[in-house]
């Protein structure tokens, strides 16, 4: 797993969002924020946010990979700042289309592309239909088909009461009285392994983008639509399986997961990974769901690696993908594979 050792900016946790402006897509209004690179010919980085996120998930990340690469962060429709036009079907083929629509609409080439959850999802479908708009494929904790029931999934564990008899209906009540800043207290916990490290503006940014959200009348019903759409295609079967879709990405493939992660299950993250002709594994110790926002430094480092030495596939024939495990706090391997499937965390 190569390791970039270009010099970082420092990381500055303080950063507000990236400028943000609308584009014409397709007859459809896309909201994007936009990283410029240190060196104005830059190749181009674009970035796929998770459900319930938006373009300002990738504020970090963008802003150290502005040493190698341009960046576009993308509001998906129905998220963020961009509305979803009339008709909008929700699916994940629905987002593919925008985001081909989006690269296409550029006309300088392919780019790397990155996702996060189901913007990994949307990436990954993107980067096998259409090799030659994706240079290189990042996938963070991307959502693979994962059905298995647990609380843990839970922002909040009065969710499954909701739409029960008698009780649901103080308990929708109570729901709907939480203030954006519990909500956005109540997502960290869910999307970090360590909410209590997430600086305060940070979340008090979520507060306020969840509170304007709340003010639109299309955003829940496109986050539930959404949802739905990427549960029935993970039951989708035959050459419609994403485990079928996933052997066509042509693109060198680095997918990161974090061993802490509590929405996607890191058991997912091998099977994921070798599923990928040219792809390979970093996974992330005391890191969770979002490990772009979480270890943004280590995703750089990892990601410039692979944008300066793409993986020719006899290259990887003889490695051994799946092995390298790092310790955050010291960019330390801390497991090999085995080991790691020892400790309860292989994936099969």
């Amino acid at each position: 797993m190569p390791l970039s050792d270009v010099e970082l900016p420092p990381l500055d946790l303080t950063r507000l969002p990236w400028p943000g402006r609308t584009l014409e897509v397709a007859g459809t209004r896309l909201h994007i924020r936009e990283t410029p690179a240190e060196t104005p010919d830059a190749p181009t980085a674009v970035y796929l946010h998770g459900l319930a996120g938006s373009a300002s998930n990738w504020t970090d990340l963008a802003g150290l990979l502005r040493v190698r690469l341009k960046g576009i962060s993308v509001d998906l429709p129905g998220f963020g700042r961009s509305a979803p036009p009339d008709g909008f079907l929700y699916t994940p083929d629905a987002h593919v289309r925008m985001v081909i629509r989006l690269l296409e609409s550029r006309g300088a080439g392919p780019v790397h592309l990155l996702g996060n959850s189901f913007g990994g999802l949307v990436a990954a479908i993107v980067a096998a239909t259409r090799p030659d708009l994706v240079a290189t494929l990042t996938l963070i904790s991307p959502a693979v088909p994962d059905l298995r029931p647990s609380p843990d999934r839970l922002s909040d564990p009065r969710f499954p009461l909701a739409y029960l008899p008698v009780i649901g209906k103080p308990v929708r009540r109570a729901l709907a009285a939480m203030t954006p800043l519990a909500r956005a207290e109540q997502m960290m916990r869910v999307c970090f392994a360590r909410p209590d490290l997430v600086p305060r503006h940070r979340i008090e940014e979520f507060a306020a983008e969840m509170a304007r959200l709340s003010r639109t009348s299309w955003a829940g019903p496109a986050l539930g639509r959404t949802t739905m759409a990427m549960i029935r295609f993970w039951l989708a079967r035959g050459d419609r399986s994403l485990w079928r879709v996933l052997p066509k990405v042509s693109a060198p493939t680095l997918v990161i997961w974090g061993t802490e992660d509590r929405l996607m299950s890191a058991r997912k993250a091998v099977r994921t990974a070798t599923a990928l002709p040219h792809g390979r594994l970093l996974m992330l110790p005391y890191t969770g769901h979002v490990a772009q926002m979480e270890q943004p430094e280590l995703v750089a480092k990892a990601v410039l690696g692979m944008v300066a030495e793409p993986w020719l596939p006899e290259k990887l024939q003889s490695e051994d993908r799946t092995r390298m495990l790092l310790d955050p706090r010291t960019d330390t391997p801390v497991l090999g594979g085995d080991e790691w499937g020892r400790s309860g965390g292989m994936a099969v």
